[in-house]
C-alpha cells in the first residue's frame, strides 16, 4: 500500500515502514562515523528501546561500543492493510542492521511494568548474555498496570498548588493557544508518581540484582527533564516534575546498592525534542520551535543521537580519538564564559547543557512575548518542529519514496513477543 501521514492533534494515526527504517540507519550512521567509545559498555538492558532517547541509547551502545542489547517495549505489528507501530518498525530496522554488522540484538515485546515481562528478560540474560553491564530505563507511558495489586493508575498533566494558564500552539491549526489548567488533587500527583516515577526502576533494579544478572561495575540511568522558565509551571512544577523528583529520590538507593558491586546509578538530564508525549504538554510545541530556532542559529541543536553520544562520553569517559570529559567540559568554558558542570548539585548528569545556556534561554524569553499567528513561521522554527514530528513516524526522511508501494507487515527477528 501507499502509506501517507494522517495527523489528527498531536498523534499521526500512519506510520511509514520504510521511512523509520531510513530514520534509524541516519542515527546508526552517526553514531558509525564517531570515534568509539571509551571502556564503553558490552551487555546492555534498554527498557523501552523503541523510540526516542531510549532507541538512540540502544544504537549509541551497540555501534559506539559494539554492545550486545537486549531491549524492552510494547508496540503494535503492522498487516497486510495496517501499519504498524513506528516503534514497532524502529526495532524492526536495528534488529537488521545490528545483525548485519554482527551484533547480539534481542527483543521483548509486553508491558514492562510487568513481573512476566522482567522474568523473560531475566531468563534471557542468564541465556544468552550471563550478565549485563548497563542498565537503560527510558519507559514512557500513560498508565501503569501495577504488577503487585493489579490496580491500573493513570497519570495527569496539570499544575501542582495552583490554576494555571499556558500560552501554547495548535500545530494543526498553526494558531496560538491558551490552555487553563486545575491544580492535580493528592491522588492524581500520586498516580502520576506511580506511573512515571522512579518505583518501576527500582522494581527492574531490584529484580535484576535478585536474580545476579548485574554484572560487577554495572550501571544504570533514567532520563528526565528539568527545563526553564517557560515549562517550569507544567513541568518541573507540576504533577509530571513530582514524578522527577521521586527518581531523584529512587536514585540514592539504587547508587547504594549498585555501589556494593562497584557499579552506579544516575538520574540523566537530556534536551527538550519532539516525541509523542511532549507534543501532548501544551507549552512544549511552542517552547519547542522557539529553541529550535535559537540553537540552530547558534550551531548547537541537537536530536535525540546527538545527546546521546554526549550522554555516552559523560557516562564512560569519551571517546577512543581523546575526547575525554575534561577536555569536554574545558571546551564549554568558552562558549558563553561559564563553567559547565556535567553533574548538578542533585547528582544528576546534566547532557542539556547547551540547551540551559543562558544566552539560549534569553533568547527564547526574548522571543517568548513577540510570538504572534502572523508570525509564527519567521519568529520560530515551526518548519523544523513540524518536520521532527512527522519523522517519528517515518515521514519526510530525505531519500524514501513516499509514493511506492510499501509492505506494512514487517517482522521483527529475534523477537519474544509477551502482548
Amino acid at each position: 500500500m501507499v502509506i501517507k501521514p494522517r495527523v489528527r492533534g498531536f498523534i499521526c494515526v500512519t506510520t511509514h515502514p520504510t521511512g523509520c527504517d531510513a530514520a534509524v540507519k541516519q542515527q546508526i550512521d552517526y553514531i558509525s562515523a564517531r570515534p568509539k567509545i571509551v571502556n564503553g559498555p558490552k551487555r546492555v538492558l534498554v527498557i523501552g528501546a523503541s523510540t526516542g532517547y531510549g532507541l538512540a541509547a540502544r544504537i549509541t551502545a551497540a555501534f559506539g561500543s559494539d554492545a550486545a542489547t537486549l531491549g524492552v517495549f510494547f508496540e503494535k505489528p503492522g498487516s497486510e492493510t495496517k501499519p504498524g507501530s513506528a516503534g514497532w518498525y524502529n526495532s524492526a530496522a536495528f534488529h537488521k542492521y545490528a545483525g548485519q554488522a554482527g551484533l547480539y540484538a534481542k527483543s521483548v515485546n509486553g508491558d514492562a511494568f510487568s513481573d512476566e515481562v522482567k522474568d523473560q528478560v531475566i531468563a534471557l540474560i542468564k541465556a544468552d548474555l550471563g550478565q549485563v553491564d548497563q542498565v537503560v530505563y527510558s519507559l514512557a507511558s500513560p498508565r501503569r498496570k501495577h504488577p503487585k495489586t493489579g490496580e491500573v493508575i493513570t497519570s495527569t498533566l496539570k499544575p501542582i498548588g495552583a490554576p494555571i494558564t499556558l500560552r501554547g500552539l495548535d500545530t494543526d491549526k498553526v494558531k496560538l493557544t491558551e490552555t487553563h489548567l486545575e491544580p492535580a488533587t493528592e491522588e492524581e500527583i500520586a498516580g502520576t508518581v506511580a506511573v512515571m516515577g522512579g518505583e518501576d526502576w527500582q522494581m527492574w533494579i531490584d529484580a535484576l540484582a535478585a536474580a545476579g544478572v548485574l554484572a560487577e561495575g554495572c550501571t544504570t540511568t533514567a532520563f528526565t527533564y528539568v527545563g526553564e522558565e517557560i515549562t517550569q509551571a507544567i513541568y518541573w512544577n507540576g504533577s509530571i516534575g513530582a514524578a522527577k523528583k521521586d527518581l531523584d529520590q529512587k536514585v540514592l538507593g539504587l547508587r547504594e546498592k549498585l555501589a556494593a558491586i562497584g557499579g552506579d546509578a544516575r538520574v540523566s538530564v537530556l534536551k527538550a525534542v519532539v516525541t509523542q508525549a511532549s507534543s501532548a504538554i501544551p507549552t512544549m510545541p511552542l517552547y519547542l520551535s522557539l529553541l529550535f530556532k535559537v540553537m540552530k542559529e547558534k550551531g548547537t541543536h541537537e536530536g535525540c543521537i546527538e545527546q546521546l553520544d554526549v550522554l555516552y562520553d559523560i557516562l564512560y569517559g569519551g571517546k577512543a580519538d581523546g575526547t575525554a570529559v575534561e577536555r569536554l567540559r574545558h571546551d564549554l568554558t568558552d562558549a558563553e564564559g561559564r563553567h559547565v558542570e556535567l553533574i548538578d548539585d542533585a547528582g544528576r548528569l546534566r547532557a542539556d547543557y547547551k540547551e540551559m545556556a543562558p544566552g539560549v534561554q534569553a533568547e527564547v524569553l526574548e522571543l517568548w512575548p513577540q510570538v504572534t499567528d502572523e508570525n509564527l513561521y519567521e519568529i520560530s522554527d515551526l518548519e523544523g518542529y513540524k518536520a521532527d514530528f512527522l519523522r517519528l513516524f517515518g515521514f519526510g526522511v530525505e531519500g524514501v519514496d513516499y509514493d511506492a508501494d510499501v509492505d506494512p507487515d514487517v517482522k521483527i527477528d529475534n523477537l519474544v513477543d509477551m502482548t
